[in-house]
């Protein structure tokens, strides 16, 4: 297999950051795993996407994560019914990273490979990279794909939110601060070879 070179641009020069008034769900698991209860029950199993968005800081690659106290998680979230996996994350991105009023198609993200898929067997906290051998029915259902950013873009997170860059030797193999899915994100993208440019 070929290495991939991903391009990725400085986190303090190339971007620009704002806070709105955005909707935003209760974070708590034990809200989330209620959400994810009602919505199996209506419709089947939870199909979800997430952004694994890499920038660089001071030449070392840095993934973007949305901070709500001591909670962190990758941008992205439910797919609608049909609803294709990279048009929903680009939506899902666009509504939760830009400015209101952001258009779809004037979005900067750039959609990169599909690196991982986790599932949920059972309405509880925990995900895996597989489904359970006693599991016939998931509740969800998780994939993970990475993005790239064009050299300039701005970004609005609600104000109960931060948008924070943590890099790769923090993430790697610290589940207990930020679970086992982004713990694992350095593993995952450890195929590229990145090119660090810095934009005045």
């Amino acid at each position: 297999m070929s290495i991939k070179t991903l391009t990725l641009y400085n986190f303090n020069t190339s971007y620009s950051f704002g806070k709105e008034e955005k909707k935003e769900k209760e974070q708590s698991i034990t809200s989330k795993l209620a959400r994810l209860k009602d919505s199996y029950e209506k419709e089947g199993l939870r199909k979800a996407v997430e952004g694994i968005i890499i920038i660089h800081d001071h030449g070392h690659p840095h993934i973007l994560l949305l901070q709500d106290n001591n909670y962190f998680k990758l941008p992205g979230g439910k797919l609608k019914p049909g609803e294709n996996e990279i048009e929903g994350l680009i939506r899902k991105l666009t509504k939760k990273l830009s400015p209101t009023g952001t258009s779809v198609s004037d979005a900067p993200w750039e959609i990169g490979d599909h690196v991982s898929t986790w599932w949920r067997p059972n309405f509880e906290p925990s995900l895996y990279p597989y489904i359970p051998s006693h599991i016939t029915k998931p509740k969800e259902c998780k994939k993970l794909f990475v993005v790239t950013l064009p050299e300039k873009c701005k970004f609005a997170v609600s104000n109960n939110l931060s948008l924070i860059a943590v890099s790769l030797y923090e993430i790697y193999n610290n589940s207990q601060r930020y679970g086992a899915v982004i713990s694992s994100i350095p593993a995952l993208i450890s195929r590229y070879t990145f090119v660090y440019l810095n934009v005045d």
